[in-house]
C-alpha cells in the first residue's frame, strides 16, 4: 500500500522573467540544468520530499523571481 502525501511540491519556471543567472541549476542540479545559453531546463517539475529544502533555496536565490514552488494535490 502506497503512502500518499496531502500535498506535493511542483517546480515552476517563468521563462519570460528568467535572465539566465544560473543559480537555480547550481543549487538544484538534480532537477535543473542549463542550456547552451545559460537558461535553466526543468527536468522534473515534481520535487521529491528529500529535495524540498534544496528547491526552496534555489527559488530564494533567483534574483528575478522566475522560479517558484507550487503546492499540488495528488
Amino acid at each position: 500500500m502506497a503512502i500518499t502525501r496531502s500535498t506535493d511540491l511542483s517546480l515552476r519556471l517563468d521563462r519570460i522573467a528568467c535572465e539566465g543567472h544560473g543559480a537555480c541549476a547550481e543549487l538544484l542540479p538534480e532537477l535543473l540544468s542549463l542550456d547552451e545559453w545559460g537558461f535553466p531546463i526543468v527536468h522534473s517539475a515534481t520535487v521529491p520530499p528529500e529535495l524540498a529544502a534544496h528547491a526552496r533555496r534555489a527559488v530564494a536565490a533567483c534574483p528575478v523571481l522566475a522560479l517558484r514552488l507550487d503546492r499540488t494535490r495528488p
